[in-house]
């Protein structure tokens, strides 16, 4: 087996995809949270708790109603996506015209709520799901062994990732949602439905939640934590890239995903606190993030 600075290959790109597979899951969640922020200022603290039930409704809907992988991942997004537009029109948008702490407790505490619910259904312990059939095995790279369904996560995730920011940034419909959160009577006078587009922002960032619930269900196990256990992270990840950026939470995402499998490699002790350190530094570097703008 061949090594690099003292550590076995395999290992070195084993825990380089894992940190590929973390990414890919910072990646999308900040980039839900980023396109609520940015485009609707409020923070979604709730995201966690849906990410989690695209997770459950996927393992529900494969259990109860005998849907498979493959469907679920066009279903559950619209169903959460739906359930995230109920809260946004009857709760969520009564304080758009307050301060960021109000979106940020009442998030808080619809997270809170939702665990709760989920818990006392199903308890805490994890709830497998099955590797679809088409994405079994792996494949045998010579320097590592590349199970298919990992390596569609990061796949996945990416054309998910670039296909939002194209969306956003390079369309006429994300100049008009770029336009309605910088100037809504503007933005209403040329007949567009501003709340109506909010709404649905806020429905698409839940969706993209809910996606890597789905994507997440083979990986990991299905328990109500899962969400509450990766949010602080993401949350980390997206001041980082820079809040309300929607390419600064991609490139972060994914690249702290790369730097916490690396320390895992080099300095284990410090994977989980190394993405912390760094919002740390860009903290005092460049209070605005990455890609952040100063207000």
């Amino acid at each position: 087996m061949f090594e690099l600075l003292g550590i076995p290959t395999q290992a070195l790109f084993g825990q380089l995809l894992l940190g590929l597979i973390n990414g890919s899951f910072y990646a999308i969640l900040s980039l839900g949270l980023a396109i609520i922020f940015g485009l609707l200022n409020i923070i979604n603290f709730a995201h966690g708790a849906q990410y989690m039930l695209g997770a459950f409704f996927s393992w529900v809907l494969l259990a109860y109603f005998g849907i498979g992988y493959w469907p679920a991942l066009i279903i559950v997004p619209i169903i959460v996506g739906a359930f995230g537009i109920v809260l946004e029109r009857t709760m969520i948008s009564r304080l758009y015209h307050l301060d960021h702490l109000y979106g940020l407790l009442l998030t808080f505490g619809l997270a809170l709520i939702i665990q709760g619910l989920v818990r006392n259904q199903y308890g805490i312990s994890g709830l497998p799901y099955a590797i679809p059939p088409q994405l079994a095995g792996g494949q045998n790279l010579g320097f590592m062994f590349l199970p298919n369904y990992r390596g569609w996560v990061v796949v996945a995730s990416l054309v998910v990732c670039l296909a939002t920011w194209f969306v956003i940034e390079k369309t006429r419909l994300g100049a008009y949602l770029r336009a309605a959160t910088e100037n809504p009577t503007l933005v209403g006078a040329f007949g567009i439905n501003v709340p109506r587009m909010i709404m649905l922002t806020y429905g698409f960032g839940v969706a993209l939640a809910a996606f890597a619930g789905v994507l997440a269900a083979p990986v990991y196990s299905v328990n109500p934590n899962m969400g509450a256990d990766l949010i602080i992270v993401v949350f980390a990840v997206v001041v980082i890239g820079g809040m309300g950026s929607i390419l600064g939470s991609i490139v972060t995402g994914f690249g702290l995903g790369i730097i916490e499998g690396l320390t895992k490699v080099f300095y284990p002790e410090a994977s989980s606190v190394i993405i912390f350190v760094i919002m740390a530094i860009v903290l005092l570097v460049k209070p605005a993030g990455l890609f952040g703008k100063a207000a």
